[in-house]
């Protein structure tokens, strides 16, 4: 949601009714994950994408229903739907889509949790998504919770007690998945389904080395949804000119900055000076961090002799095995821009369990399997004890 943002502020700031879908379920290939939002205005504006095109003109249909009616909606779109099937969605995936209008009266709660957003601030959003016709809790129902407060009520106190424990669990690891509760919070029990979407602050990319190649990787980067700082101790390289005016440009010893950033499990260090007196230090930190990926730009005998230097140094091969290096997959890149994106590739192969390999030697489905949210969970737990 966080792409469409400015256009819902905007609207919701004119007092007009919108209607926003989300996505709250999938299976097999569907092109987009939990989460991913469109929503139709004033004057039929359309901002967003839930599909990537297949269902689209049938959420427009509903968003406007739902503005007209005031009440929420839940869909589900699959390949042996024939509706679905008529408006597009052939690559054999589901989504299941919740549609809700959205204005002041009806959803008190949007405009603290854009600003929380908008500012990067951690915000969890919870919202109804089935109940029982004879239970105090409504379809679309929504109950924003920060890590210390919390905005908008479900309906029993039970259940808002219990979600709120769920949300702020699932805020932490930066989960968005649906549970399951009796009507008054119970757990074990299945009679109110509510999608928890957590809005954690975007993962950080971390490139040490102002060189050439850093420019290109940090506008990749930042294009991919990471919030870029590149670090350098010579200012005559580490210059914000010389970068995307988002990128962050840090005057500093490698090691020495590294050393004072948090580092969590979603975070990403590039480091491309291939300059001993700066990559041996700053790697030295970097291993000992629960960082999610740790590229090393460098020929094969220059990482050869940064291994060397590494073991002299007290670093363990286990260690030294998370190293990806030399950094990138095998695109036969060239340029800064295509070495750029053979890094990126690798980052995002690494993030998703991907294999590198070209698409038309592979089987199955085409974007992978769902990862279950509570195994994202568990694993960045294990990473952190």
């Amino acid at each position: 949601m966080r792409e469409i943002l400015p256009a819902l502020r905007r609207w919701y700031a004119a007092g007009a009714a919108f209607g926003l879908a989300t996505v709250v379920g999938v299976t097999r290939s569907a092109p987009r994950g939990p989460g991913a939002a469109m929503a139709v205005g004033p004057e039929d504006e359309v901002v967003g994408s839930v599909s990537g095109g297949c269902v689209e003109g049938a959420v427009f249909e509903l968003a406007q229903e739902v503005v007209r009616t005031g009440r929420s909606q839940l869909a589900t779109f699959g390949y042996s739907d024939d509706d679905a099937f008529a408006v597009g969605l052939t690559c054999g995936g589901e989504i299941t889509l919740l549609v809700r209008p959205v204005t002041a009266a009806l959803d008190p709660t949007f405009d603290a949790v854009a600003a929380s957003v908008a500012e990067q601030r951690p915000v969890a959003l919870a919202t109804v998504l089935d109940a029982p016709a004879d239970a105090t809790v409504a379809v679309g129902a929504v109950r924003a919770v920060w890590p210390d407060r919390t905005l908008g009520s479900l309906g029993p106190a039970g259940l808002d007690a219990a979600v709120t424990a769920d949300a702020r669990g699932e805020l932490a690891q930066g989960v968005t998945a649906q549970r399951h509760y009796g009507a008054n919070g119970e757990r074990r029990m299945d009679q109110v389904t509510v999608f928890l979407q957590s809005f954690a602050p975007p993962p950080r990319l971390l490139v040490f080395g102002a060189i050439d190649f850093a420019a290109a990787v940090a506008d990749l980067g930042a294009f991919l949804g990471y919030r870029v700082t590149v670090c350098d101790a010579r200012p005559v390289f580490a210059t914000a000119r010389r970068f995307p005016p988002q990128v962050e440009v840090v005057v500093d010893w490698p090691h020495r900055y590294l050393a004072a950033t948090r580092v969590d499990p979603s975070t990403v260090i590039c480091v491309l000076t291939h300059d001993p007196k700066f990559d041996v230090p700053v790697l030295q930190v970097a291993l000992g961090t629960p960082a999610a990926y740790i590229g090393v730009m460098g020929s094969r005998h220059t990482h050869e002799d940064r291994l060397r230097r590494l073991r002299e140094a007290g670093v363990d091969e286990t260690s030294l095995a998370r190293l990806h290096a030399p950094i990138g997959l095998d695109l036969g890149a060239r340029t800064p821009e295509e070495v750029a994106v053979s890094i990126a590739a690798e980052i995002v192969s690494a993030r998703w369990g991907g294999t590198g390999t070209a698409l038309t030697d592979t089987t199955g489905s085409v974007h992978g399997p769902v990862p279950d949210p509570q195994d994202a969970a568990d694993a960045a737990a294990s990473t952190r004890s």
